[in-house]
């Protein structure tokens, strides 16, 4: 593994460029379209020529050891066994070498694997072509931690969940296009062999020669030793992952995600055949549905997520799959038994567009449910282990991925049609979902954040850059509605704990919702001398533990719509965090034309200000918006300074 070490030019900081407009504009920078071309030509690579395998052994040869009904399966499993065997290794490798050269070695790898691939195919050698399987597992095994570490080393944090989505919908579309290409190449009369051979070097070449612009990407943990027991180490992976509770959570997330697809995969041929009475073709079109159905999903988290990792999209993404899902099994439970249709008979049925919608919709959503995992989980866990923690991810999937076989086989079994098998599967997801989501309630904080900054209001949020991506933070900000922490939520890339009045927790539902973000009560010091001060050693043990603490120090809503004068609570704050050594900075803000929205206290009713009471007194979607100013050291962020400083920003607009 000398090959892989680093060379002084691969030891230099690799800093992200200067964020872009879109997602697409990444492609025409060489820290990530080099990558993107890399990573695509390899998915194509393994699709084509495993595809082409299946093809070959299901219809044109005659193994008695290998029936054509166990090949697909056969083939899935040596695929597979590699990440159970080897992840954890590869993690390491991803951890301890230069990324570029691990991606380098391992498309060098590949084009050894696929010479070896086109003498099989040559020579018709089934056992060679299942070899080359198991190695072309090694090779995506290998790939896979470096694929998902590269990312949050070379982007931006805000050009992540496009990153992401670039990367997911280039997968999809190559593991298109290579099947495609892979069953049209074999079938051809006579040279079909030997036309998938050179496929499959040429695809291996032109991956290692894009390889080599990737530029240098540094180790993170150039010490680490690696530890080459598989089953120790994937046990360490595993606990490193879960020394963050929303990481590890999510990593469940995705492996769901992996089982949901891999049902409705691994069912595509005997659904099209035996429920929707199609050809060939109509698989084939399905599998162009589910994947175009992911890429769009992909790509929209971008538009979405405003540029930032929007985990508020997930459980969007999960009530879609389960509502389609659902949907899928009603749309194909009543079909008429008719002749096998082609592609032309098949489409002119407007019944069968319903199905295809349930697929690509459920699917779409699925693309929502994804990015923005991948994306949390390369933001929250520690640079030196991501990569470790990408491959126990890798290997969850895998057993995933194998417990949907082996479930979905048992339903079968036991008399379920397969609409039975989609069905289970979308109620499946919500209670998997649902119980995630409880687990870690920030997605679902998120969630109700990004219904209400997207579709009640119009939401523009300036200066987010402000807000720090890691470290303690005192968040100050203008007191306006009983909606204010939620927005806040949805404009900042990390949760953030809120000091709130005591008596917004009676709020129906908005109660709920701050009690589920733990959300810090406090009470007048009058009124309870004891919530007070414990309220304050709540917040100052937020700030200890480096996260981000939001304070609203008018001390209540305003009943007037103008900036009050602000408390003594921020000085207590800053004073025990100083007596702590900790460094906080300040950050003021300020939310505006919020004043006179539903949420706000407006209206008079009997002498009194009250909100909500008139639902659509400004009308739907309503414009409202955030400043953010830079922060102020700690030492300066007197209440004086900081009310002057939210007053500027609210009335920048």
């Amino acid at each position: 593994m000398n090959t892989l070490a680093n060379s002084p030019s691969a030891t230099e900081a690799q800093a992200p460029a200067a964020p872009h407009s879109n997602q697409f504009a990444l492609l025409g920078q060489r820290r990530f379209g080099p990558f993107f071309w890399t990573q695509f030509s390899g998915a194509a690579n393994d699709n084509l020529f495993k595809f082409a395998f299946t093809v070959m052994v299901t219809y044109q040869l005659q193994l008695s050891w290998m029936p054509p009904a166990m090949a697909g399966l056969v083939i899935g499993a040596l695929f597979i066994l590699p990440f159970l065997l080897f992840s954890a290794t590869s993690g390491q490798i991803a951890d301890k070498f230069d990324k570029t050269r691990v991606i380098r070695f391992v498309k060098t790898l590949e084009i050894a694997i696929m010479l070896i691939a086109a003498w099989g195919f040559m020579q018709a050698n089934a056992v060679v072509l299942l070899g080359c399987v198991f190695l072309m597992g090694l090779h995506s095994t290998l790939f896979g931690p470096v694929k998902f570490a590269y990312l949050p080393q070379v982007l931006d944090p805000h050009e992540l969940t496009g990153g992401n989505g670039m990367v997911e919908m280039g997968t999809f579309v190559a593991i298109l296009l290579g099947q495609v290409a892979g069953g049209l190449l074999v079938a051809v009369p006579q040279i079909g062999h030997e036309a998938v051979a050179i496929g499959c070097v040429l695809l291996a070449l032109v991956g290692r020669g894009v390889a080599q612009a990737i530029p240098p990407v540094p180790a993170t943990d150039a010490s680490l030793k690696i530890n080459w027991n598989p089953i120790s180490e994937t046990w360490r992976n595993l606990k490193l992952a879960n020394e963050n509770v929303v990481v590890f959570r999510s990593l469940l997330g995705i492996s769901w995600m992996w089982f949901f697809g891999a049902v409705f995969l691994a069912q595509f041929p005997s659904f099209a055949k035996e429920v929707l009475h199609g050809d060939e073709k109509v698989a084939s079109l399905l599998l162009v549905v589910f994947s175009v159905g992911i890429g769009i999903g992909s790509l929209l988290c971008e538009t979405l997520s405003r540029r930032q990792v929007e985990i508020g999209l997930v459980p969007l993404g999960a009530i879609g799959m389960s509502v389609f899902s659902v949907d899928l099994y009603f749309a194909s439970r009543g079909l008429p038994q008719v002749p096998v249709m082609g592609l032309a008979a098949f489409v002119a049925q407007p019944a069968h567009w319903r199905v295809m919608a349930d697929l690509g919709l459920l699917s779409l959503f699925a693309g929502l449910y994804s990015v923005p995992m991948y994306a949390l989980i390369q933001l929250r866990s520690q640079p030196t282990h991501r990569a470790r923690i990408i491959a126990a991810n890798n290997i969850l999937n895998a057993l995933f991925m194998i417990a949907s076989s082996v479930i979905a086989g048992a339903l079968l079994a036991a008399g379920f049609s397969i609409p039975q098998v989609f069905l289970f599967t979308g109620i499946a997801n919500a209670v998997v979902a649902f119980y995630i989501f409880m687990l870690v309630p920030e997605y679902l904080l998120r969630f109700y954040a990004w219904v209400l900054s997207r579709l009640v209001y119009r939401f523009k949020v300036r200066g987010d850059e402000h807000i720090p991506l890691e470290g303690p933070a005192l968040l100050v900000c203008n007191h306006v509605s009983f909606v204010d922490a939620v927005l806040l939520m949805a404009a900042s890339p990390r949760p953030i704990r809120f000091v709130m009045d005591h008596r917004i927790f009676r709020v129906p539902v908005l109660g709920w919702l701050f009690k589920l973000a733990k959300a810090i009560p406090i009470a007048p010091q009058k009124e309870d001398p004891q919530a007070y001060e414990k309220a304050f050693a709540q917040a100052a043990q937020v700030l200890r533990e480096g996260d981000l603490l939001g304070i609203f120090p008018e001390g209540a809503i305003t009943r007037d719509g103008q900036l009050q004068a602000f408390k003594g609570g921020v000085k207590k704050i800053l004073d025990a965090a100083h007596a702590e050594g900790i460094d906080v900075p300040v950050v003021p803000m300020a939310l505006t034309q919020l004043w006179g929205s539903y949420f706000s206290r407006v209206e008079v009713r009997d002498g009194e200000n009250v909100a909500m009471v008139r639902p659509f007194r400004r009308g739907a979607w309503s414009r409202v918006g955030l400043n953010i100013g830079a922060p102020l050291r700690q030492a300066e962020a007197q209440p004086e300074l900081l009310h002057r400083r939210v007053g500027e920003l609210l009335n920048a607009d």
